[in-house]
């Protein structure tokens, strides 16, 4: 997992010197929730709906499922024109053997589109905020998606 992380930050390094204005709707593809506990892997998708206000929808399996629904207001970098900053949150929903639960999910992170590539990242700090069990604050997503619009 480290050596992903590090080939990605090595590949945002190398597009951000290359980045133009340039920016994107809706993605969908591969999400990843990780930190403490169990590495979830499943599918995610991002709508913009202005420039600054996006949904994102992932649902993730492992050992269990887990549905979030997240808002992100977004915001620019001078001199970075394809990365952004975001911040929000929404809710998680896990569903395991006969264990349920809700959850609250603010994150705040980066996301960034690969100038002339339909392809976007985003990484972020997601801590989970449990209503009923344990919460987790080292949680962190990470999404790789394919742009069509």
């Amino acid at each position: 997992m480290k050596k992903l992380l590090l080939i990605l930050i090595m590949a945002m390094g190398i597009g951000i010197t290359n980045s133009t204005a340039q920016g994107y709707q809706a993605a969908a593809g591969l999400g990843l929730d990780f930190g403490d506990g169990e590495t979830l892997v499943g599918f995610s998708g991002k709508y913009f709906f202005t420039q600054h206000h996006a949904a994102q929808a992932e649902l993730l399996f492992g050992d269990i499922t887990a549905l979030n629904l997240l808002y992100g207001y977004h915001g620019g970098f001078p001199g970075a024109s394809n990365l952004q900053w975001y911040a929000g949150g929404g809710l998680g929903i896990l569903f395991g053997d006969g264990n349920s639960d809700v959850g609250l999910r603010p994150m705040v992170g980066l996301d960034y589109k690969i100038n002339g590539v339909p392809l976007g990242f985003t990484f972020d700090w997601r801590p989970y905020i449990s209503f009923d069990e344990g919460s987790e604050a080292a949680r962190f997503g990470l999404g790789i998606r394919y742009i069509w619009l």
